[in-house]
């Protein structure tokens, strides 16, 4: 029988990443496919160093080491190298030991159309045009920033989000940015007890909560795996996100309401291995010190 994804967290990768590629990315920019192609030829067998993915990855992975013969995560390389360029990218994953056989090379195509063939559940990429792609057929995504020097790499995954736009709909952010906070606030008052609706990132969020309840200690504490939400909201706007999540059935582990505080400091104590926003200005300070990634809006066609 076939091998099945479904009931697996599958990540779908790119090379880049995974891997840190901007050297490779420029040479192919002002050289072309040609000059890329004989570089990657010529160095397959040089060990590419970590990318903005890699850290992520590699702690995720380590949850199927805590479940022998029964695998959780499935990582897929989503690239859009040729098979004929992407030898050096296998090879640095056998150097790093990272339990990963699956690829999806395109060879320059768009790759979302694959994302749903391969069940994934979250893509990390530095192509904008993939991650659009991919946030529009109703796949979590976002667009790595990079890596920050001297980046954490705690034992415990850690995993942190931004509320409006990401775990939760654009619905309350549209009304902030068209009409102003007096008016978002009045909004949430009216509607705290109504759970708002699902963002691109609910369910991914869901899939870790299901996960970190299968490794809850005697005191309830889920210890390989750690959530926080870091939102800008502040009071009264606190209440409908409590009582979303209640509605959901998900327990974050820390949430930091931020009234418009610069998140910086917070995720640096926090220590993600990736921090999720959906905001320009946010991502860029955060990337200053933590992994990072942007999470597009939808676009309906």
């Amino acid at each position: 029988m076939p091998v099945s994804l479904d009931n697996l967290l599958v990540i779908g990768i790119s090379s880049r990443a995974l891997f840190d590629l901007e050297a490779e990315e420029t040479l192919f920019q002002e050289q072309g496919l040609d000059a890329y192609r004989q570089h990657q030829l010529k160095e397959e067998n040089s060990v590419l160093k970590p990318g903005a993915g890699f850290g992520l990855v590699k702690a995720l992975l380590k949850l199927n080491e805590l479940t022998p013969g029964h695998r959780l995560v499935e990582v897929v390389i989503m690239s859009r190298n040729s098979s004929e360029t992407s030898l050096r990218i296998f090879n640095s994953i056998a150097h790093y030991g990272l339990d990963i056989t699956r690829a999806a090379l395109s060879g320059g195509a768009p790759l979302a159309p694959y994302l749903l063939a391969f069940n994934v559940s979250l893509f990390l990429s530095l192509h904008e045009d993939d991650v659009q792609a991919a946030i529009n057929s109703g796949v979590a995504s976002a667009m790595l920033y990079r890596l920050p020097d001297n980046a954490a790499d705690p034992e415990q995954i850690r995993i942190a989000f931004d509320g409006d736009a990401v775990i939760f709909s654009d619905e309350s952010e549209r009304i902030y940015q068209e009409h102003g906070v007096e008016a978002f606030e009045a909004h949430e008052r009216e509607n705290a007890k109504k759970p708002l609706p699902q963002g691109p990132f609910a369910r991914l969020l869901v899939a870790l909560s299901y996960l970190q309840n299968n490794f809850k200690t005697p005191d309830g504490r889920a210890f390989p795996l750690r959530t926080a939400l870091v939102t800008a909201r502040a009071s009264p706007a606190h209440e409908r996100v409590i009582r979303t999540l209640r509605a959901w059935n998900i327990a974050i582990d820390e949430t930091f309401f931020m009234g418009g505080v610069n998140k910086s400091a917070v995720l640096a104590a926090f220590k993600p291995h990736m921090f999720f926003d959906d905001q320009h200005g946010h991502c860029l300070h955060a990337s200053n010190v933590v992994p990072t990634g942007r999470v597009p809006v939808k676009q309906n066609k």
